[in-house]
């Protein structure tokens, strides 16, 4: 058998776009004749699946998981171009694999596309089968997991597709070492009020929220205070107080519970641990709406690329 050199399987790779590992084994099955490979890449649909690069994939599903013991939960973004695919049962089953997949592994992305299926596939060959048999660009897009040592992670998928998938997800971690149903519970209804509330959080605490967006706001309302005529000095007090106002609007727990708008989702979790006698802390959330961020013009990286970066490093 011809040698499998680096330098081939760079050269198949740039001519099908497809990932390293396809075209190392193309080479392998074709004694190192590139146009051979290039042929067997075309017949498994593996270099057709890598031309998809180019666009975006906005569409697709959320997936999310909890675990048994109500202590660990995850959710991941799947995408493709077009809500048609989304309804596909294969797409939705493949969605609710790599949510299975997700609980075992440390819920990043790159270890789930390296990572097996219940069958024994790798999650990165499933993906891109799925393009090539399937037509559209895919990609797993992000994936998050929250976990406690006592209390609850809940769940909730608004506008559900079918089963565990959905166009938005949520979870709520809700630590405290009293009664796990109630807990649960709890967790669930700050889960429902993250996916309802009209201004979704962007942080758990005023502490946690990113930086860049705290001085892109604070610059907004100093630039409206200068502009309605007050002095610089002056705009700069104003804002302070405008800044702590717009706090309690983005931030989960000064935000007023949609279930009961006269207490704060804080004083709601202040109030189960009093009910409980033992302390309760909200941990942790995230909220996953589908395709929020994605660019629907010319796709950046997309999952052909991190496919082929993954393979490369294996």
């Amino acid at each position: 058998m011809a040698e499998i050199t680096a330098a081939l399987v760079k050269d198949l790779r740039e001519k099908s776009g497809a990932g390293m590992m396809d075209c190392k084994k193309a080479l392998q099955e074709n004694n190192g004749d590139v146009s051979a490979s290039m042929d067997w890449l075309r017949t498994k649909g593996l270099a057709k699946a890598a031309k998809k690069a180019d666009r975006a994939a906005a569409e697709g599903l959320v997936a999310g998981k909890i675990s048994a013991d109500a202590k660990t939960g995850v959710v991941v973004e799947f995408n493709a171009e077009t809500d048609f695919v989304a309804k596909n049962e294969g797409f939705q089953a493949a969605a609710r694999e790599f949510a299975d997949v997700a609980l075992k592994t440390d819920g990043d992305v790159d270890a789930i596309l390296a990572a097996k299926t219940s069958k024994g596939e790798l999650v990165s060959d499933v993906v891109t089968n799925m393009i090539a048999t399937i037509g559209e660009n895919m990609r797993l897009r992000r994936t998050a997991k929250l976990s406690v040592g006592q209390g609850a992670v809940a769940l909730y998928l608004h506008n559900k597709q079918g089963d565990d998938v959905a166009r938005l997800a949520v979870l709520v971690a809700l630590e405290g070492a009293g009664d796990q149903a109630q807990l649960a519970e709890v967790a669930r209804r700050i889960a429902l009020h993250v996916a309802g509330t009209p201004t979704p959080p962007l942080a758990l605490t005023p502490d946690e929220l990113d930086p860049a967006i705290v001085a892109k706001e604070r610059e907004i309302q100093t630039q409206t205070a200068i502009e309605s005529g007050k002095p610089r000095e002056i705009a700069e007090k104003m804002v302070e107080g405008r800044i702590r106002k717009w706090q309690e609007e983005v931030v989960l727990l000064k935000q007023p519970f949609v279930m009961n708008p006269d207490q704060t989702v804080e004083q709601l979790v202040a109030e189960t641990a009093k009910e409980l006698g033992s302390p309760v802390t909200l941990k942790g959330f995230v909220r996953f709406a589908l395709g929020e961020g994605v660019d629907k013009g010319p796709a950046g990286p997309d999952f052909a690329a991190e496919v082929a970066q993954l393979s490369g490093q294996s």
